[in-house]
């Protein structure tokens, strides 16, 4: 009777049998499953590996400092989406102000122009924007840091004069692709126009009443040459804010301005006085008249009233009474009238 050494599946793979050595393994019936599994043998040179520390060391180490794969896929492919993303958000979506506008180019050329708000367009370098503000914006000529902008009259005289001119932008594609530089050229152009109109008027109109109308005809001269350039530019306004002689000779104008206002000033009150008495004998040639209707209408009493109101009007300044009566001497001094006279010669 044979001995199970090898549990109820017969002898162990590990001996028994009549045979020894290796041939139990091929002649003895089934190997234990609570027998341990043959040990494979590490390569020679592999480093042991204690923990996951020393697992990511060793990888850092061997990919020469860069991050290890994970998974079949490389870290910097992470990386690279997330530029891609970010590249997509940054210039592919746009913001314009209330009082902007956008102008769209496609490598670099033309394609649109879009209102305020949120817009969409392809990503750079396919598709680029351009905001263009368009609120009025002001430009000052002369009249800054001490430096004169002289300009001769058309009476040869020089004068100063600095102003201002505002200008807004109205189409977006002229302003940005027409012309290079824009507040130059419009500076320019305002010098221009400027020198244009006060060439043609006096030294009295460009320092005095005549200065509405040179912002008039300057603004109007600006418009259409900037038209003609197609520069998309709204010329709004000028203001003139200085308009003065040279300073060397600012002194002695201000005395001849001051000379000839004065001058003014007396024509005027001559004129005020003589419409006052032209109309003080207007009035009394129409009281004449309204007075001789009425002595043609009845000589005799005319003549009688107007006898009357005179001698009242010279009596009434008089201290001489007079009574006219049968019997009485014509001229009475009264005892009243002495009191009288002498509180008048006390008042002299």
């Amino acid at each position: 009777m044979n001995e199970n050494k090898g549990g109820p599946w017969g002898p162990s793979g590990s001996g028994g049998g009549g045979d020894g050595g290796d041939g139990g393994d091929q002649g003895g019936g089934p190997r234990s499953p609570w027998g341990q599994p043959p040990r494979r043998r590490r390569p020679a040179g592999t480093p042991n590996i204690a923990s996951l520390d020393d697992l990511l060391k060793k990888s850092r180490e061997r990919f020469g400092g860069r991050f290890p794969y994970q998974e079949g896929k490389p870290y910097w492919l992470y990386g690279l989406g997330v530029f891609l993303l970010l590249w997509l958000v940054f210039t592919s979506f746009h913001r314009v102000g209330a009082q902007e506008q956008g102008v769209v180019t496609t490598f670099g050329k033309y394609s649109r122009t879009v209102g305020p708000g949120i817009n969409f367009t392809l990503p750079w370098p396919i598709e680029s924007m351009q905001t263009v503000d368009q609120q009025i914006r002001p430009i000052a000529v002369g009249g800054g840091g001490g430096d004169e902008n002289l300009i001769l009259t058309g009476d040869e005289n020089i004068v100063n004069v600095a102003y201002t001119v505002r200008w807004r932008v109205r189409d977006p594609q002229l302003y940005l692709f027409s012309i290079q530089d824009q507040e130059g050229t419009i500076k320019e152009v305002a010098e221009s126009a400027m020198r244009a109109v006060v060439a043609t008027v006096t030294l009295d109109e460009a320092m005095g009443a005549g200065r509405n109308d040179i912002e008039n005809r300057v603004q109007r001269l600006m418009q259409q040459v900037l038209d003609r350039y197609r520069a998309g530019v709204q010329i709004e306004g000028v203001s003139i804010r200085q308009s003065d002689p040279p300073e060397k000779v600012n002194d002695a104008f201000k005395a001849v301005l001051s000379a000839q206002q004065e001058a003014a000033s007396y024509v005027n009150q001559a004129q005020a006085h003589a419409q006052q008495v032209t109309a003080q004998a207007q009035g009394e040639a129409a009281a004449f008249d309204k007075v001789y209707a009425q002595y043609k209408l009845a000589p005799d009493v005319t003549r009688r009233r107007m006898y009357y109101d005179t001698m009242e009007r010279v009596l009434s300044k008089v201290d001489k009474t007079v009574v006219e009566a049968p019997g009485v001497v014509p001229y009475l001094p009264l005892p009243t009238a002495k009191p009288q006279q002498a509180a008048q010669g006390e008042q002299k």
